[in-house]
């Protein structure tokens, strides 16, 4: 257990909070009782090897929360065979375990739920990050999260080249249009912000040529450009000359991302990342005996 705890902090993951997600996920799934499946027709003695292998091709993370999983079920014996963020082919084998058979099927749904969630974020975010492959552009997360799942998640736009966007309302500012609305102005909401928070960056949403003039002045950290138009988010970074990071927001796809990386903002920021990534084919094989 110590050593999957220094694997977790060195991944930049809490211990607690992941071995809490486990625990809460293993107690909804007995919901007071027990498996009655694998109690009724396993021997309760029985020792079996399965192996956790992909489907699909993807881009894995979310390999030490299984093992926390399996930790936590009582299957001690196992080996992660790859890293966190490894590009794999169908049929490769991430996590081998060898244990009390009932043990591994406990653990068998639980795992698979956070390791197909995970790597399906990170293959899809794999493939935004490609789609903007030689631009100076990053792409980066929301907080359109899966609520309690958020570090995780996260976690997993890093493992598919992503950068992390603020985790938290208290990380950084981002002066949005509601916010706009009741401080009365852009100029009102960041000096505000600037005077309560001296020490914390901030990030000012804009939707107009005519708005992004004025918040440059103020000389926000970020300026997030909100659904414009390619042809606006180049006349965006004329005007900002590299005075200002910007952020393109709102209508991207697959399909237009180099388009909008190519005019020259800083990063593109993608909710669909986790809000809407399908899960990567996982599954959990057990070995047949000679």
């Amino acid at each position: 257990m110590n050593q999957l705890r220094d694997s977790l902090k060195k991944l930049g993951l809490s211990p607690n909070h992941i071995f809490q997600l486990v625990k809460d996920s293993i107690s909804e799934d007995l919901a007071g009782g027990e498996d009655i499946t694998s109690v009724a027709t396993i021997s309760s003695s029985q020792v079996s090897i399965a192996d956790f292998t992909t489907r699909a091709a993807g881009v894995v993370s979310g390999l030490h929360v299984v093992a926390a999983v399996l930790e936590y079920c009582g299957v001690t014996h196992y080996e992660v065979l790859v890293d966190e963020g490894t590009k794999v082919a169908a049929g490769k084998v991430l996590i081998t375990a060898q244990g009390n058979t009932q043990k591994i099927l406990l653990a068998e749904r639980t795992a698979l739920n956070f390791l197909s969630h995970l790597s399906g974020i990170s293959t899809l975010t794999n493939a935004w990050v490609a789609e903007v492959e030689g631009t100076k552009c990053q792409i980066r997360d929301t907080r359109k999260t899966t609520p309690g799942l958020r570090a995780l998640e996260k976690f997993a736009t890093r493992m598919g080249g992503a950068t992390n966007h603020r985790l938290s309302l208290s990380e950084a500012a981002l002066i949005k249009d509601n916010h706009i609305v009741v401080a009365g102005s852009i100029t009102a909401a960041f000096t505000a912000t600037k005077k309560m928070f001296p020490g914390k960056a901030i990030e000012v949403e804009v939707d107009s040529i005519d708005q992004l003039k004025e918040v440059i002045e103020l000389k926000p950290d970020v300026i997030l450009l909100d659904n414009m138009s390619v042809q606006l988010c180049h006349e965006a970074v004329a005007i900002a000359a590299g005075k200002v990071k910007l952020e393109a927001s709102g209508g991207l796809t697959l399909e237009n991302a180099k388009a909008y990386a190519n005019t020259g903002v800083n990063y593109l920021a993608v909710g669909s990342l986790t809000h809407s990534a399908p899960a990567l084919d996982i599954g959990l094989d057990f070995r047949k005996g000679k």
